[in-house]
């Protein structure tokens, strides 16, 4: 065998097990930090604001009621801006993500490599990906949360604080696109990558108003861990 290429070959060998190895470091570490607690999850009190951690299996909503005494989200992201409109639905759920995900990738059958090697590694946009709910029902993917009117607030400050805003200061609608009649898509700040994926985003809004949470967590197990999930 020519020596250039058992040169090619060894170096080959090299980053191979050095990528092999830095995903097995990505994995452990995930797995290790995920399940370790931070704050503590609040009791039910007078003037708690109850909100929910809804998963599909892969990426954790947060979800909230869309009216209360400190904020009326509606106003912000109106109902109108979904398909249906449906105003009956009282609650709000909050996703953030990469937008080339979310937006080109309904499902995961259509999943290229293209965009998640851009998700991955910082190459990306973000978006907010909101729906309007009917009152969720806790289950093993939903968990009710309760929150005081100091940490609701401070909730608030993180989700708002999310958004990408126009030099009105108005959010950026992402007109044509949802998954059903009552979603839709707005441009967020940040850039997905990975070690701050949708999860993080959602672990770290929990951190922000005070919950339990994980230390850090790429993945929802690492939040539903926390709350016996």
């Amino acid at each position: 065998m020519p020596h250039a290429l058992k040169n090619v070959l060894k170096s080959a060998a090299w980053a191979g097990g050095g990528l092999m190895g830095a995903l097995a470091i990505y994995l452990v570490g995930s797995a290790a930090l995920s399940i370790i607690p931070v704050g503590k999850r609040s009791q039910p009190s007078e003037g708690a604001i109850e909100a929910y951690l809804l998963s599909n299996g892969v990426h954790t909503d947060i979800v909230v009621p869309v009216r209360t005494a400190q904020i009326d989200w509606s106003e912000l992201l109106p109902y109108a801006d979904t398909p249906a409109a449906d105003t009956t639905r009282h609650y709000l759920g909050f996703g953030w993500g990469d937008k080339g995900f979310y937006l080109d990738t309904p499902t995961w059958s259509q999943l290229k490599a293209s965009t998640a090697f851009k998700a991955m590694f910082w190459l990306g946009t973000s978006a907010m990906h909101t729906t309007y709910y009917h009152q969720p029902t806790e289950n093993d993917k939903c968990v009710k949360i309760y929150l005081t009117p100091d940490e609701y607030s401070r909730l608030i400050a993180f989700i708002k604080d999310s958004f990408a805003y126009d030099a009105a200061g108005r959010v950026q609608h992402i007109e044509g696109h949802n998954y059903g009649q009552n979603d839709t898509f707005y441009d967020a700040r940040r850039t997905y990558n990975l070690f701050y994926t949708c999860n993080t985003w959602a672990n770290d809004a929990l951190k922000a108003s005070g919950q339990k949470a994980s230390l850090w967590t790429p993945a929802d197990t690492g939040i539903f861990y926390q709350y016996g999930r």
